[in-house]
């Protein structure tokens, strides 16, 4: 396993300026991290000059770019905002592509108003399909987070990952989105897992916060043999700039001892 940081972790600073993206892979390489997960949300911009130098200078702090992350809802009632998100994902691709990022974070969606949640399935399903289509074909694995919506339960995200049958498409664990008791949930999916979010906390059964047993999590990943990225999604209310750091030594020095 390899241990990064999503850059969403770090969202208050980077949204009210107070870190650029170069900061904030400076401070994921000074952590001795081995890679960042840049979302699309903070990028300055696309322009090709712009990935390019973000790719170098990755490259210059030896530290890799496991992959990006996008806000689709591909669960949308209106056709237009479906293509939409559709066309957005499939930019993504292309941005990964000159990044040198293997992997997109992608949603599913929550039910609209009005709506059932077969026809939502339905729509997700022939917008997933789109989209890993045209990633396959560049070479970038699309991972698709259990982020409530239709992908509440592991059934639920168990579900999608079958209806779209595809070696470069498969699970983001998110480690404190489902409810309840998570680690019979996470036996469910975890061998479709391709990229994963180590959050702190997850809700129990009473939604109250609970700190995630690591050491669990990591010993059910090392028995399916998986090497991916581990990257910290931090979301809890310690600050981040202290927080993330201590959780990062916590996680290699677990891992270090499975």
């Amino acid at each position: 396993m390899r241990f990064g940081c999503c850059a969403y972790s770090y969202r208050d600073l980077l949204t009210k300026n107070r870190m650029t993206l170069f900061e904030f892979i400076k401070t994921c390489s000074d952590m001795g991290l081995d890679g960042v997960e840049l979302t699309a949300y903070y990028f300055p911009d696309t322009q090709r000059s712009t990935l390019n130098e973000i790719k170098r200078y990755c490259f210059s702090l030896g530290i890799n770019i496991s992959g990006t992350a996008v806000g689709n809802n591909f669960a949308q009632a209106d056709p237009d905002k479906v293509k939409e998100h559709i066309e957005m994902v499939k930019s993504w691709v292309d941005h990964s592509v000159i990044l040198g990022a293997p992997c997109i974070r992608i949603f599913a969606g929550n039910i609209p108003e009005g709506d059932t949640e077969e026809n939502t399935f339905q729509r997700v399903v022939n917008a997933l399909k789109s989209v890993v289509s045209y990633a396959e074909e560049r070479g970038v694995t699309l991972a698709l987070e259990n982020h409530g919506g239709i992908t509440t339960t592991p059934e639920q995200t168990l579900r999608l990952l079958n209806a779209v049958k595809s070696q470069w498409f498969g699970w983001n664990m998110d480690g404190g989105n489902f409810k309840g008791d998570p680690y019979p949930q996470f036996e469910k999916v975890v061998d479709r897992a391709v990229n994963v979010h180590a959050k702190t906390h997850h809700r129990n059964a009473s939604d109250q916060l609970t700190e995630v047993d690591y050491r669990r999590v990591l010993s059910m990943l090392k028995k399916r043999d998986y090497r991916g990225y581990v990257s910290i999604e931090y979301e809890y209310s310690d600050p981040p700039v202290e927080a993330i750091p201590r959780f990062a030594q916590s996680l290699k020095k677990i891992a270090s001892a499975l």
